[in-house]
């Protein structure tokens, strides 16, 4: 297996896999972690290219896809996984739908993007190479950067900062420009139709336009797809609602909780 992967968990329980969000680690993870390792057994894989996987690239939708196919049967009890996703881990998941389905019974997916976001056309290999030389690679050693690019850019707090940090300094050009095109470009697969998988599609209530077509999209796709927006109390940016795992982990650790237990979802949740 050349993905690195974390297990926490009793040997008896049901097992989850976390699929984090572009650029992160398993790290992304935390409170998850903290909140259910006593319940289920889980698996926290860092994607290819990414994390402790630099070497399991490059990154496909379809190559981490088939790694985390190879993940639940190798290491899941029972051989299936509910499958968490965020991201574009969200989007691994829904390629993991279209081309084994057989190994996950649930799925929550939050914001896996499928459509075309404005401006994203101009976002080709090159551009995105650029975009790496000038505001990645001359900045690793910079705190101050790389604070800034976690609150404004990914609205994760502050108390995650030096695994952050660690995520920027080792992500590689070539991760960078595979991750970003792969995750720009993924459309709708074929083959969720055939999926059987109780699947929950979500996406904060405020996140851009593109983002909750996407829901729709995937939750329509799948026979037994269901899909949501969340609306959290407060002020919440934009980043923040995407990365809600970390910036709201009550309400996303019950609401794993209630749709492995197939129990109704919280009024946080409400039509798309």
């Amino acid at each position: 297996m050349a993905l690195h992967v974390e297990e926490h968990g009793p040997a008896d329980a049901p097992t989850i896999v976390f699929l984090h969000g572009g650029g992160g680690a398993g790290w992304m993870w935390r409170p998850q972690v903290e909140a259910l390792a006593g319940e289920f057994h889980l698996l926290v894989p860092d994607l290819p290219e990414q994390g402790r996987s630099t070497d399991a690239g490059p990154f496909t939708m379809a190559s981490a896809a088939g790694q985390v196919a190879d993940l639940i049967r190798s290491r899941a009890h029972g051989g299936v996984a509910h499958v968490v996703g965020l991201s574009e881990g969200a989007q691994v998941g829904v390629e993991l739908l279209a081309t084994a389905p057989d190994v996950v019974p649930t799925a929550l997916l939050s914001s896996p993007l499928v459509r075309p976001i404005p401006g994203g056309s101009l976002m080709t290999p090159g551009v995105v190479r650029w975009s790496y030389r000038l505001s990645v690679a001359p900045l690793r050693g910079s705190d101050w950067w790389i604070r800034l690019n976690m609150r404004s850019a990914a609205g994760v707090p502050d108390a995650y900062f030096p695994e952050f940090r660690e995520s920027f300094r080792t992500l590689t050009e070539s991760g960078f420009v595979d991750l970003m095109i792969a995750n720009q470009r993924y459309r709708l697969p074929a083959g969720l139709g055939q999926a059987q998988t109780r699947t929950l599609v979500v996406a904060g209530a405020n996140e851009y336009q593109a983002m909750r077509d996407s829901v729709r999209d995937v939750a329509a796709a799948l026979p037994n797809g269901t899909a949501r927006l969340v609306r959290h109390p407060g002020k919440m940016s934009l980043a923040q609602e995407h990365n809600w795992n970390m910036t709201a982990p009550d309400l996303f650790n019950s609401l794993v909780r209630v749709w492995i237990a197939g129990d109704p979802l919280p009024v946080e949740l409400i039509e798309v």
